[in-house]
């Protein structure tokens, strides 16, 4: 792809800018369409509060924002479009569906035992990058492909196979989903078995493993990865920042800075009724939000001699390769 889809509209690499490679304005796990009675979408309200997040990322100088929330997730790609308009904040959104245990299953596996699912995978995945989502004209400028914990399922696999041929099609960027960070190895490999390109993937959620010889084991293939759950702690297997904050200065100091992205993973307008966290839990969870990294996170890698190039690679250089297609720099 010459060009980046954004939600208003191609873009050439080098006006992508600051990047966080994985956020989401608004999300709901499949069953919030159920309670609407209680957990209603407000869209004037909800537009009202996503403009001032994306005001507030762009106080950073963050200028471009991934948002590679599932289709079956409440993806939202006229109401990313609002946003853009209104702030000037470039958005890019996905095509694709989330992994087997938190997803809308029943659709797709009707159809597996059918015979047909994969195919129609391909064809709806291929009709949103080549001509919008559903007669918006908006199209996606990732593909997002999920997986279990420990384990790629037989459903999953369906969509990574139709993603892997979508993009030597389009040359679209696959952007996914590790649960607590396992399974990167075999998700690169199942990609690149079925002809994906690894300059153009970025494996997600990977600080949920804190091992560099596993990052290494993702990356040494090729690929880029995501540490992108910075202020996740203590839930859905996440480690702590700090854990993440070693793992990623051992993978500095041996020469990965080229391929790893940064993000948050933030949830910032839930769709249904918001969840209500614990007390203790809130307080572990506090720095879950877009400003997290710049706030607290860049400074602790400056004073452990990260530099300013390093810091710009990770928040906007790599994103510029991994749209273009630039070979990811593999260390020997």
């Amino acid at each position: 792809m010459a060009t980046i889809n954004t939600v208003t509209g191609p873009i050439k690499a080098e006006q992508l800018g600051k990047t966080l490679i994985h956020e989401h304005f608004i999300f709901g796990y499949p069953g919030f369409q159920g309670d609407v009675t209680l957990g209603a979408f407000n869209e004037e309200s909800a537009l009202e509060e996503a403009i001032n997040i994306a005001r507030y990322m762009q106080s950073f100088g963050v200028k471009t924002v991934v948002d590679p929330t599932p289709n079956e997730c409440g993806r939202n790609p006229e109401f990313l479009k609002k946003i853009s308009e209104v702030t000037g904040l470039q958005i890019i959104c996905a095509t694709g569906y989330y992994y087997e245990g938190e997803g809308a299953t029943p659709y797709f596996k009707f159809r597996q035992a059918l015979g047909t699912a994969e195919e129609e995978i391909y064809q709806m995945f291929k009709k949103e990058i080549t001509e919008g989502i559903a007669g918006s004209g908006i199209k996606p400028g990732v593909i997002k492909l999920a997986s279990s914990k420990d384990e790629i399922t037989e459903y999953e696999k369906m969509f990574f196979r139709a993603g892997a041929r979508v993009q030597q099609e389009t040359g679209a960027v696959i952007l996914t989903h590790t649960q607590e960070g396992t399974m990167g190895p075999e998700q690169v490999r199942l990609l690149i078995e079925n002809g994906a390109d690894p300059g153009k993937i970025i494996i997600g959620h990977m600080c949920g493993n804190t091992d560099p010889e596993y990052h290494k084991q993702v990356m040494d293939q090729g690929v880029r990865v995501g540490l992108d759950r910075f202020g996740i702690q203590g839930m859905v297997g996440a480690p702590f920042d700090q854990e993440r904050v070693q793992t990623l200065l051992a993978l500095l100091n041996d020469g990965y800075e080229d391929q790893i992205l940064l993000a948050h993973d933030t949830v910032n307008i839930w769709l249904g009724r918001p969840p209500v966290m614990p007390e203790q839990a809130a307080k572990i969870m506090e720095n879950w939000q877009p400003g997290h990294i710049f706030n607290n996170i860049l400074p602790q890698l400056r004073e452990n001699g990260v530099s300013e190039t390093q810091i710009d690679k990770m928040l906007g250089g790599n994103a510029a390769g991994l749209f273009t297609g630039a070979p990811a720099k593999v260390v020997s």
